[in-house]
């Protein structure tokens, strides 16, 4: 049987974030500093996002804030669209749900502070869409280390670093 995230053993040294003393421990007074934690999950690698999802919830501890979980289907191709059944993109959005429920259901975090969002688009457009929407204070996301390719070319990580109009934390592997 695997832990539950955020129940691991590998745990964030103490830190200084915006005025959050520790993550280890709650600060004397309660912070406002991160209430809405956005963490966006690649569903074909959950192994990766698990560091980015025990550090949301390491900081959503320190602050009582809540997270939120968001995967974002790819549109598909009017090339396809023939030769997959009608309902393909309703398919894939339930599937979607249904493995972003059981990641959330496995958080070691109150149930009632941690939901789920899947949307249909572009990965970074819609990572900064669903921050807006759901008021994100903080983006958790991760990111490989940087390949030649995306020093030129960018990556999703980089392009919601830049265009974020809240603090992105991006947890390398």
């Amino acid at each position: 049987m695997t832990a539950p995230f955020g129940a691991g053993t590998a745990r964030p040294r103490a830190v200084r974030v915006s005025g959050l003393q520790s993550l280890d421990r709650a600060p004397n007074r309660e912070s406002n500093v991160f209430k809405h934690i956005l963490v966006p999950i690649d569903l074909a690698a959950t192994e990766l996002v698990k560091p980015a999802i025990e550090t949301a919830i390491s900081l959503a501890r320190v602050s009582n804030g809540d997270i939120r979980l968001l995967n974002v289907l790819p549109m598909t191709p009017v090339m396809l669209a023939e030769y997959v059944p009608p309902d393909f993109d309703a398919q894939q959005r339930q599937s979607a749900e249904e493995a972003l429920s059981i990641i959330a259901q496995e958080a070691a975090i109150e149930r009632g502070r941690i939901t789920f969002a899947v949307r249909q688009g572009g990965i970074y457009h819609e990572v900064l869409e669903e921050a807006k929407a759901f008021g994100a204070d903080l983006i958790v996301m991760t990111s490989h280390r940087p390949a030649m390719k995306t020093y030129f070319l960018g990556s999703n990580a980089g392009h919601v670093v830049r265009y974020a109009k809240c603090s992105v934390l991006v947890v390398r592997h």
